[in-house]
């Protein structure tokens, strides 16, 4: 497929302006869209998941959140905006003639990207901790002993300044646009991230204690596995994870070419994002037990995991310490891995705003990025200001409830508000046979009844 000419100043519909950017392959797409979807959800929300829910039995609930849900709307997703070829409030609104079903399609666009913006807010305070770890080994090894302290210190003004730098890291990714920018990025990064993955998998199977992780981790304990807080946590967890319901994910199906099939496109997405969170598992849950094995405490007497929403920062480190010179390697390793998860993620979150922003008013993109990206970090900083009262209370409105609710409006609408004929023909690009396919036959009824049944379901459980 021919690459598009690349817009760098702005993020352009079709209503008179120059014509949209488009990833310039498939695997272009995918990278992006994967880098989208494989972030600190994964490699962190993933394994601690895990660990604090019964082992195995957290994964195949996962796993049957992720086709029975996940998937369907990451296809529904995708359409919306490839169909629309515009930001997701107007591509929402864009479902239907109708003035009641644009002007609501709008809000729920809307509703969409305030979430993903709430969700950049408290994801570029974790990846601020991420970049800080990463660095405090280097400081180690080169005597900068007060530097190194401070850089896991967690102190406000670590927290505000490691923020500032991740997200100046981001908006200069969403700055060049999606060829030069997004895409670039995404094809270097996501190839070392997985080498990175593997690579610590492999060594930390050769220490003392893995085996007992591994064995929890492949394990189910069915005695949890219909626990209230498990469903919901699973469903949560593949939703985020996919960066469903907060308009990522459409904005990039809007810069895929017709000639994809997105049932086909959106599968793969999917299979690479389970891969790379069932590989952390691999990496953490067994570094959790070889931790264990040196000494450090990972659960309470009760069984419940200690610290769990900074197991990464507190046991992983721990571990690293236990292991001497080699320890400081395996740090920048892993928490290298970790920044790059967060990047690739990042810069999709803050691509949906910074194009949605573009477009409406028709605005350079490289300014808007600094505007919208300024905004975000004022959000974080005051999050930080007030941890205690906002960072907990953010994470679970936007992931557990936020993600999952607006990722079924979507879904209904582009089932219920478009009419099926345009639907199918947008399906059919890429997939010239896909009326008579047995997706045909199935996913759009799937999506209208079986879905909002079964979310329901998990929510009011």
């Amino acid at each position: 497929m021919p690459s598009a000419p690349v817009q760098n100043d702005i993020a352009s519909s079709n209503d008179g302006l120059p014509p949209r950017s488009v990833f310039s392959s498939r695997l272009g797409f995918v990278m992006a869209a994967a880098g989208s979807a494989v972030g600190v959800g994964n490699i962190w929300g993933f394994p601690t998941q895990v660990a604090d829910h019964g082992g195995a039995a957290f994964i195949l609930v996962y796993l049957l959140m992720v086709v029975v849900l996940a998937y369907p709307m990451l296809v529904a997703e995708m359409t919306i905006g490839r169909m629309a070829q515009k930001n997701p409030v107007a591509a929402m609104g864009s479902l239907s003639d109708k003035p009641f079903w644009k002007k609501t399609g709008a809000i729920v666009g809307v509703a969409g990207i305030i979430t993903l913006s709430l969700i950049i807010s408290f994801y570029a305070i974790i990846s601020g901790w991420l970049l800080a770890f990463m660095l405090e080994p280097l400081a180690k090894l080169t005597g900068m002993t007060g530097l190194a302290s401070w850089l896991t210190s967690f102190s406000t003004s670590l927290n505000l300044i490691a923020m500032v730098a991740f997200m100046a890291l981001t908006i200069h990714v969403v700055r060049a646009g999606v060829s030069n920018g997004i895409e670039r990025w995404s094809k270097k990064l996501m190839p070392m991230m997985f080498i990175l993955l593997i690579g610590l998998v492999a060594y930390i199977m050769t220490l003392e204690g893995a085996e007992q992780g591994l064995t929890m981790y492949l394990k189910p304990d069915f005695s949890h596995i219909l626990e209230p807080s498990l469903l919901v946590n699973a469903m949560g967890q593949a939703f985020f994870s996919l960066s469903l319901g907060v308009c990522a994910i459409m904005v990039y199906g809007s810069y895929l070419s017709e000639k994809e099939s997105l049932p086909k496109t959106a599968a793969m997405v999917t299979a690479l994002d389970t891969s790379v969170a069932l590989l952390a598992g691999l990496l953490v849950i067994p570094a959790m037990t070889v931790a264990q094995a040196n000494g450090v405490t990972i659960y309470a007497a009760d069984g419940t995991l200690l610290e769990s929403d900074t197991l990464v920062f507190t046991v992983l480190p721990a571990l690293f310490n236990s292991m001497g010179a080699a320890g400081s390697i395996v740090a920048m390793a892993f928490f290298t891995l970790m920044s790059i998860a967060a990047l690739t993620s990042a810069i999709s979150m803050l691509e949906a705003p910074v194009n949605t922003v573009c477009e409406q008013l028709k605005s350079c993109r490289s300014r808007m990025s600094i505007v919208i990206g300024g905004a975000v970090s004022v959000v974080s900083a005051i999050i930080i200001l007030n941890f205690e009262a906002l960072f907990g209370l953010v994470v679970t409105l936007t992931t557990v409830y936020g993600q999952p609710l607006l990722a079924l409006l979507f879904g209904l609408m582009l089932t219920w508000v478009l009419r099926r004929d345009r639907l199918l023909n947008e399906l059919k690009k890429g997939s010239p046979d896909m009326e008579q396919s047995l997706f045909w036959k199935i996913w759009p009824w799937y999506v209208k009844f079986i879905c909002p049944v079964l979310m329901l379901f998990v929510l009011l459980k």
